[in-house]
C-alpha cells in the first residue's frame, strides 16, 4: 500500500464499497478525512442509500471528521494500525460524531488494500 498514493487508496474505497454497499446500507453521513504529512490532502466519503462517493476537498460540511497522517491511515487500512489503539494513542482524532466514527471502523473493515 506504500506504494499507492492516497488518491488511488480512496479511490478503491469508493470502487469496493460500490461492488459491496452491504457494508453501508441504511448509512446516511459524510466522513471527512484530514490527512497530514506526505500525499496528505482533504477526502470526503458520502454515504447515502447503500451508494458511496469520494471527493478531493471539503464539497460539504462534515458529520465526522478524522484527523491523521496518510501513512497512520494506510496502515489501518491494511490493519497494522489499530483505530482505537491511534485514537487513544493521539495518531487518530475525531471532530464530530464519535458514534459515526466508530461505524466507519466497520466499513473500512470490509475493505481489503490492492494487491502490490
Amino acid at each position: 500500500m506504500a506504494n499507492y498514493t492516497t488518491a488511488e487508496v480512496f479511490q478503491e474505497i469508493e470502487k469496493r464499497l460500490k461492488e459491496n454497499p452491504k457494508p453501508i446500507e441504511g448509512m446516511k453521513a459524510i466522513y471527512q478525512f484530514d490527512l497530514s504529512g506526505e500525499d496528505g490532502a482533504v477526502y470526503q466519503l458520502h454515504l447515502a442509500d447503500g451508494a458511496a462517493k469520494v471527493e478531493q476537498g471539503e464539497a460539504a460540511p462534515a458529520d465526522c471528521t478524522i484527523q491523521m497522517t496518510a501513512a497512520d491511515f494506510k496502515d489501518m487500512l491494511l490493519g497494522n494500525l489499530n483505530p482505537t489503539a491511534a485514537f487513544m494513542s493521539g495518531k487518530l482524532k475525531v471532530k464530530g460524531n464519535l458514534g459515526l466514527a466508530m461505524k466507519l471502523q466497520n466499513v473500512l473493515g470490509q475493505y481489503e488494500p490492492p494487491r502490490t
